[in-house]
């Protein structure tokens, strides 16, 4: 049998075989590497191995991903992940089209697609992305809240509130849903108060306050504005303390505590407030001018 293989041209097509299976453990080695690396926080060299993964199998980025096996989604899960870590954020989203074109009913992919462009703020992207995601499922909280988040990022404030109203409904009728409705309640929250609907805004406030056992820092510092917007400076003086805290280095609580002062006429305290804001934010010392300390209030340059 072995000389018929070698008279019929066996020889090369052993060669061959030999070449694909060393390929076959070189992107099994590459892909272990690139994942252990992931764990241990090695984002560089995870990246490396996993690029190098899809090129030992040859992997057409140009092609359609339909056809490629489980291996390479695999790799690309990965890889789209320790770019996310790594910042590289343009790459990932490539790595997550191709994912999407291959599995286009896993919604995890369209959840972590609009995660993505949320931070690219590219909120038209962003939406694309969660109208593909509740195409799969209408009745996702998260991607309800993203959406919400992405019709807030293109100032479209009433499909913001809507999204916002149904994710909320959705989330507080699930078992585990009050981290998600904890979420939308206080962006509700903010984006009522920036338009003026204080009512709206605190009973959101309220909400939340009422089914947090812990204090947290967003939710004090939504209380705190809402009582500003109240005219209860004192009240609002009393939220900014607890901000502080819980959060010894909230620039804005110092901020917007300070500026409360100030219009209180307490210039002394006032002062203090500003100096801790600009301690955290020396940037913008520069454009403060010792005039604060004799007037009052800071003068711009």
């Amino acid at each position: 049998m072995g000389f018929f293989k070698r008279f019929f041209g066996g020889k090369s097509e052993s060669s061959e075989d030999k070449k694909e299976d060393q390929s076959a453990k070189d992107f099994e080695v590459l892909k272990y590497d690139g994942v252990r690396a992931m764990h241990q926080g090695q984002m560089d060299y995870a990246i490396k191995c996993l690029t190098n993964a899809l090129q030992a199998k040859q992997v057409d980025e140009e092609g359609d991903a339909s056809k490629e096996d489980q291996d390479v989604l695999e790799v690309r899960d990965f890889l789209s992940l320790a770019l996310i870590q790594k910042g590289e954020l343009a790459q990932a989203y490539d790595q997550l089209r191709k994912l999407s074109e291959a599995q286009p009913d896993n919604k995890q992919i369209f959840v972590r697609m609009a995660e993505v462009t949320y931070m690219m703020e590219d909120y038209g992207a962003m939406s694309h992305a969660c109208e593909k995601g509740m195409l799969i499922d209408k009745d996702d909280a998260h991607l309800l809240f993203l959406y919400a988040k992405a019709c807030l990022g293109q100032g479209d404030v009433i499909n913001t509130i809507a999204m916002l109203t149904k994710s909320i409904l959705l989330a507080e009728k699930q078992q585990e849903g009050l981290a998600q409705a904890v979420q939308s309640r206080l962006l509700r929250g903010e984006t009522l108060l920036k338009l003026g609907d204080v009512k709206g805004a605190e009973e959101d406030a309220a909400w939340l306050l009422e089914q947090l056992e812990e204090p947290v820092e967003e939710v004090l510092l939504l209380e705190a504005r809402i009582l500003l917007a109240q005219g209860k400076m004192d009240d609002a003086i009393s939220y900014y303390n607890k901000v502080i805290d819980v959060n010894p280095f909230s620039a804005i609580a110092f901020k917007e505590r300070g500026a409360i002062y100030l219009a209180k006429g307490d210039k002394v305290n006032a002062e203090k407030d500003m100096q801790s804001y600009l301690e955290m934010n020396p940037q913008e010392a520069d454009a403060v001018t010792g005039e604060f300390k004799a007037e009052g209030k800071e003068h711009c340059r």
